[in-house]
């Protein structure tokens, strides 16, 4: 995928901010986009930096080549120098690592778009799973690798699966660890859209300038609310959704939105 102004690259990542959306795209297509550690840190910082940013107001993250990623690189990650391991090394690994990245775009304050291209294994699946929305060429797959190499699966797939189509499902992905075609996986509700892939991109773009164009503190809420919801009690959830609703009212936006429909025109939001 390509996108064009304020292009940069960095440690086997592109970015481009392009009409308010911020393109993340994923580029080692050699190792169908595995995530060492320098990708990892990097799409972490461009997420931060998305959230603060007023001139960002959505994200797309997608991948060069014929995969979207193929998961953490293990080879080519280079690690402190090697030492015996000690009890708590992998657990402080996997929270400094998967989850942190899984973590960044779950929390990223505007909206993330996964544009699947290819193949989204282990880590990959999980990075396409975080995202708020969910567009895949007809050629994308899903895997649960992690069985196949007799490992548990992390970054947050169990968390996400779950509550993504069941307990049920989820243990028959993460315990088989067969590939899902981009069509069953929007079947159980895992992806929003299945495009032929010349369409991809042109579709994915579509969908962040909409998203760009929205009001983007009211998203931004609306993110939270529904990413906690499962976690909540009505009481909790009711609660929070007042408060957004009064943190929301204070926005520019907000004030556009009342006042365009009163005066019965299109809003134009600004993203404050």
């Amino acid at each position: 995928m390509s996108a064009s102004p304020e292009k940069s690259v960095e440690t086997g990542v592109l970015h481009a901010t392009d009409n308010g959306v911020s393109w993340i795209t994923l580029n080692r297509p050699e190792a169908l986009n595995a995530i060492a550690r320098d990708q990892r840190e990097r799409i972490i910082a461009l997420l931060e930096a998305a959230s603060s940013d007023p001139a960002v107001r959505a994200v797309v993250i997608t991948g060069s080549g014929r995969g979207f990623c193929s998961g953490a690189d293990l080879r080519g990650d280079t690690a402190a120098p090697e030492r015996e391991r000690v009890a708590g090394d992998v657990a402080r690994t996997i929270r400094g690592g998967a989850q942190r990245l899984i973590a960044a775009v779950l929390d990223c304050e505007k909206p993330v778009i996964a544009s699947v291209n290819g193949a989204a294994a282990g880590l990959g699946a999980h990075l396409a799973l975080a995202c708020d929305l969910v567009l895949a060429s007809e050629s994308a797959t899903f895997i649960e690798v992690f069985v196949r190499r007799g490992l548990v699966p992390d970054g947050g797939g169990a968390y996400l699966l779950t509550r993504l189509v069941g307990p049920q499902r989820a243990k028959e992905l993460m315990f088989f660890g067969d590939a899902l075609s981009a069509t069953d996986a929007e079947r159980l509700g895992l992806v929003n859209r299945v495009l032929p892939a010349a369409a991809l991109e042109k579709v994915t773009r579509t969908w962040a300038e909409r998203l760009a164009a929205g009001p983007t503190r009211a998203l931004a809420l609306t993110k939270q609310l529904v990413n906690a919801s499962l976690d909540d009690n009505r009481t909790s959830a009711f609660a929070a959704e007042a408060a957004a609703q009064e943190s929301n009212m204070t926005t520019l936006d907000a004030g556009e939105g009342v006042a365009s429909f009163r005066e019965r025109r299109p809003p134009y939001f600004r993203g404050r």
